[in-house]
């Protein structure tokens, strides 16, 4: 990989606006966004993931993105399969010359990128280089309205249909143990469709089970920068045009 031109990295915790801010970055650089979601790479789990595929465009012009929508609901998927297709999918942007813009709160799947993860299974013919040289920048903002957000995107996502979404991954066939095991928004949905918690219970679980989830997303990004990651933190509450200035002063330097 191409040492001499750093990929950009936007991380944070859920419902921080990532993709808006990679979205814009990578238009204005000419670049392609890397997603680094362990669940927006299933097909047809796109509400429930808050995979919104719009949002790739910028004034009015299609924003590449890779590794969204590769495998089939039900499928396992690990980090190890999406570090190699990271790679993959970085060279082929770095080959090209383009930007590439690393962009997720995945926190694990994005570390195993960086870091260049070694796994014992490993063999020749899969793809492995030193740490990936990147300058990483951080959403995160006052907690209060973090839970705000979340509480507020959640009512959106059940208008917009996740139930319906869910119901419909069900009724082709995908195991309901396994909707249960990506957690969160198909864990609690699902066992509302099961009959074994009631609407209510549903929501108010799964409203803070998002809570906590946004908790461990930022243990984790703690965690990065003990391990001498440098995350340059933006404020959510600061207008799109002062995240962009942010994050120009540090490309800038």
């Amino acid at each position: 990989m191409n040492e001499d031109k750093p990929i950009i990295t936007i991380l944070g915790p859920t419902a921080t606006g990532k993709t808006h801010v990679a979205v814009r970055l990578t238009a204005e650089f000419g670049g392609e966004i890397v997603s680094a979601d362990s669940r927006q790479v299933y097909r047809r789990m796109d509400i429930g993931t808050g995979k919104d595929i719009r949002e790739y465009e910028y004034n009015g012009a299609p924003v590449p993105y890779h590794l969204i929508d590769i495998v089939e609901p039900g499928v396992k998927y690990n980090v190890f399969q999406y570090q190699q297709a990271a790679f993959r999918a970085i060279q082929d942007i770095q080959q090209r010359d383009k930007q590439v813009v690393l962009c997720g709160g995945s926190g694990m799947y994005i570390e195993a990128v960086l870091q260049g993860y070694r796994f014992k299974f490993q063999d020749e013919g899969q793809i492995f280089s030193d740490p990936v040289n990147s300058i990483l920048f951080g959403l995160r903002g006052d907690r209060d309205l973090i839970r705000t957000r979340i509480t507020q995107r959640l009512e959106a996502r059940l208008q917009e249909g996740m139930v319906e979404e869910i119901q419909s991954l069900l009724n082709e066939g995908v195991e309901a143990e396994k909707l249960i095991r990506y957690g969160l928004e198909y864990k609690f949905v699902t066992l509302y469709l099961l009959g074994e918690i009631s609407y209510d219970e549903m929501f108010t679980q799964l409203n803070t089970a998002i809570h906590q989830f946004s908790k461990r997303q930022m243990t984790w990004f703690r965690r990065m920068e003990r391990l001498s990651f440098d995350i340059h933190w933006i404020d959510i509450a600061l207008s799109e045009d002062d995240k962009m200035q942010e994050i120009y002063k540090v490309l800038h330097r």
